[in-house]
């Protein structure tokens, strides 16, 4: 068992840290250099079916690999952005035990959830401002 919690930890730390050094506009500028260069190879290898494969194999291979250190990275910001959630609504004493789970309704509960609060808040503004 003790495996099994080392492991996300190890991959914790390499998406974070890939999507630390992926989000510097120095990487931007490289992969803009690369895509330049591959453009100007072309001129030089003809334009060829190879040339053409050679970046759309690589920009599948790259996309491919984002698509899970990107969902990593936003479900751990998401996580993290609940439990400070949470704390503030403890701190404030917020007692509508749904919003502590709101995260895992449904779009339609969530949707009526958002219009209780919203009528609520007109409620209030109402009543304070006589």
């Amino acid at each position: 068992m003790g495996k099994e919690q080392e492991r996300p930890d190890v991959f914790n730390r390499f998406t974070r840290r890939v999507s630390v050094i992926l989000g510097h506009a120095w990487v931007f500028s490289a992969a803009v250099i690369i895509l330049l260069v591959w453009g100007v190879s072309g001129f030089f290898l003809g334009f060829s079916d190879t040339w053409q494969l050679v970046i759309n194999t690589g920009t599948t291979i790259v996309t491919f690999l984002m698509v899970f250190i990107i969902q990593n990275t936003q479900n751990r910001d998401t996580a993290a952005m609940n439990v400070k959630l949470d704390a503030v609504m403890r701190e404030l004493q917020v007692s509508n035990a749904k919003l502590y789970g709101a995260e895992d309704e449904g779009e339609e509960e969530l949707k009526r959830q958002r219009r209780q609060i919203e009528r609520d808040a007109e409620q209030n503004s109402g009543t304070g401002a006589r």
